[in-house]
């Protein structure tokens, strides 16, 4: 399977291209910096493909996107960047890249949003943090609102570094929690092979059931 992933030097990305590589699969990651990014693609087991995604049109995306057989987005503007940022990555690269998937074909689409997009953020909310939800939201309503693909919306809790425990919560509804990005990282790429959770929008985070498990059951349909 060929999985081409948007912000592919993301921590999430580099860990799902790990997890793709070792099962056999080819990713394909989209990074803004030729360097020591396509240098940490390539130790992952990624092939790096520089594209930004704040300046590319649809027509080279959708060009890298050619012949894919899943597209992942998981890019991001960054803890450092300010609210215009939010807007043009979180949201509008996002939406590019979609546009970019379904001209080149690709049906099979997962986006790494965030707990809380669904909803207008409280008051008192920082800013900054305000724009960043609410351009999530915005590009799953954008995504979710498209025939011309298999969508799975995934959206985790508070994202930390500890080591992949393989154990957690997936569904319509979590609650608040944390997460590790190496299992936000195994739930995708179990998503991507299960065709059973396209048209889910799904929340995670840690829980007691393997990853695989937790997609299988996610999929499964309800009595």
């Amino acid at each position: 399977m060929r999985t081409v992933i948007a912000g592919g030097h993301g921590q999430i990305a580099l860990h799902l291209e790990r997890l793709l590589a070792a099962r056999g699969d080819t990713p394909v990651g989209l990074i803004r910096r030729s360097g020591q990014q396509e240098a940490d693609l390539r130790a992952a087991g990624a092939e790096p493909v520089l594209c930004d995604l704040e300046s590319a049109t649809v027509e080279q995306v959708a060009a890298v996107l050619e012949g894919a057989d899943a597209a992942v987005f998981a890019a991001g503007a960054g803890s450092g960047s300010g609210a215009d940022r939010k807007d043009t990555v979180d949201r509008a690269a996002a939406v590019l890249f979609a546009d970019a998937a379904e001209r080149a074909g690709v049906r099979r689409f997962v986006v790494v949003s965030s707990m809380g997009a669904d909803r207008e953020p409280p008051i008192g909310t920082d800013p900054v943090f305000a724009a960043y939800l609410r351009a999530k939201g915005a590009a799953d309503a954008d995504v979710t609102a498209r025939d011309g693909l298999d969508w799975t919306i995934l959206r985790p809790g508070r994202l930390t570094d500890d080591p992949a425990a393989d154990r957690v919560f997936l569904a319509p509804r979590t609650g608040r929690g944390s997460v590790p990005r190496a299992d936000v990282a195994a739930v995708i790429a179990a998503l991507l092979g299960a065709p059973a959770t396209a048209g889910l929008t799904l929340e995670l985070i840690a829980g007691d059931v393997p990853a695989d498990r937790a997609v299988r059951e996610a999929g499964a349909p309800r009595g």
